[in-house]
């Protein structure tokens, strides 16, 4: 399998060649050069294989370049029961995954059991271990730059803490996570682990990382590589879960289902576009944003307006609070029939500070055959669901699971079922559970008091050269 950029790079990498690089030399986003394709025959034998082969399954098929017998120790050693055992008390944490069903045709797929107790795990546990194999192999080292809005940063450092060759260096927008979000990733005492804090949004944060990573030159100097969504391997070890929620939710190959994915960044439903694009029968996607309702305004619209920082709202499901989302230019990739020409065109307005619209082009009319609706939520509506959800099924979530929840409830259909992708557990924002239920989560005892640990981070402005002397700074 080799890949292309969006932005129309003449090289096609292979797999180990772009998990190292992130970016296309030419600023864009890699992606297969064409969607592998399901049988029916291979969804009859995948339906009851445990999480870590199916996984392997369907990795096999964008990953050609490492030897199958090493890509199963791979993910065998990924998806563990003891690395995913942070689990609702009576579910089976061999399960990876567990479908919780709330009602008849109506079900949250549980992806927060893993070390840090987001989604991200899912697919950063097994970034960490491929980064690993292909820099020994290479007799490399690389250095990492990140941004997070919350989780992304934690499960990265979790996943390259004490790794080989690997440093990482991640930025977060000061003082714009929950105090257990903080605590997560600025209490690591591991020496490759660099946490800086910017003043401004995450989209400043991404935007650093952007620009670091589009200076050729510095980026060849000091190894720099990517663990954000802008990855590919991490999109690909995001569509194995829908597979699997797809079997859990379903008795036969010919029934649907729909997903609903809080969407920030839109790189977890850029993996339910890329399941469905493969022939898994995926009936709609359903996007959910908060306050922060650019993705929202664009399937409605077809107007892609990010957001200055000044006009993002700080909410209370802070992973979503994002104005650019970098995965959004895979789809639009897709739309656009994959010409490179157009998402160059149009990516030079986003980077300019401007917005596109696609409303009176024939791009509009074809976005009901990609399957995606959308809608938004807000702080009284995630209060008023995650009370409703405790009530009802005595089932507690987090303030972005609500939103999805929120959102699910108004695109339902009749016999085609639901499931509502579980992002996080509602200890990581326990200020909102509690304004919302009156009491506090439950937290793992292995969290107990991390708050309470000493703290490492540096603070700066929103400044490029700033973070490149900081890399530098360690990398001597």
């Amino acid at each position: 399998m080799r890949y292309v950029s969006t932005r129309g790079n003449d090289d096609r990498p292979e797999f180990c060649d772009i998990l190292l690089g992130g970016l296309a030399p030419d600023g864009g986003l890699y992606l297969p050069e064409r969607y592998p394709q399901v049988t029916a025959a291979e969804l009859a034998e995948w339906r009851e294989l445990p999480y870590a082969a199916l996984a392997l399954r369907i990795l096999q098929k964008f990953i050609t370049d490492i030897p199958a017998c090493d890509l199963k120790a791979i993910v065998d050693r990924t998806y563990t029961a003891r690395a995913y055992s942070h689990c609702r008390p009576g579910r089976d944490a061999g399960d990876i995954t567990p479908l919780t069903t709330l009602e008849p045709g109506f079900h949250l797929l549980e992806l927060s059991n893993g070390p840090t107790l987001a989604f991200k795990d899912m697919a950063m546990q097994l970034l960490g271990n491929l980064f690993e194999y292909v820099l020994d192999k290479r007799g490399e080292e690389i250095n990492i730059l990140g941004a997070t809005s919350g989780d992304t940063g934690s499960a990265a450092e979790y996943a390259m803490r004490g790794k080989h060759g690997v440093r990482v260096f991640m930025l977060s927008p000061d003082g714009r996570m929950s105090a257990f979000q903080r605590a997560q990733m600025y209490s690591l005492p591991d020496s490759n682990i660099h946490n800086i804090a910017i003043r401004g949004m995450f989209d400043d944060c991404q935007d650093i990382v952007k620009a670091v990573s589009n200076d050729a030159a510095f980026k060849a100097k000091y190894k720099i590589g990517a663990v954000n969504s802008i990855n590919w391997a991490r999109v690909a070890a995001q569509v194995i879960y829908y597979f699997k929620g797809w079997f859990e939710a379903t008795q036969s190959n010919e029934q649907q289902v729909s997903f609903c994915v809080p969407s920030g960044n839109f790189g977890n439903i850029c993996a339910g576009h890329i399941a469905r694009m493969m022939g898994l029968p995926i009936r709609r996607l359903v996007l959910a944003t908060n306050e922060n309702d650019v993705l929202d305004e664009f399937f409605r619209t077809g107007i892609y307006r990010p957001r200055k920082t000044a006009e993002t709202y700080v909410t209370s499901s802070p992973s979503m609070d994002i104005s650019k989302a970098s995965n959004f230019e895979r789809f639009v990739f897709d739309l656009v029939g994959r010409d490179p020409a157009v998402v160059r065109d149009l990516w030079a307005k986003v980077e300019s500070g401007s917005s596109f619209d696609l409303g009176g082009t024939p791009f509009k009319a074809r976005l009901p055959g990609f399957g995606f609706v959308s809608g938004r939520s807000s702080h009284a509506d995630r209060l008023a669901t995650i009370r409703d959800v405790w009530q009802r099924y005595h089932t507690m979530i987090d303030t972005h699971t609500a939103d999805a929840v929120k959102v699910a409830r108004e695109h339902r259909e009749p016999g085609i079922p639901m499931v509502v992708l579980e992002t996080a557990q509602p200890v990581k924002f326990a200020e909102t559970i509690q304004e919302a239920l009156g009491r506090d989560p439950l937290r793992p005892a292995d969290f107990v008091g991390i708050e309470d640990l000493p703290q490492r981070v540096e603070i700066m402005d929103a400044d490029v050269e700033a973070v490149k002397a900081c890399i530098v700074k360690f990398c001597r």
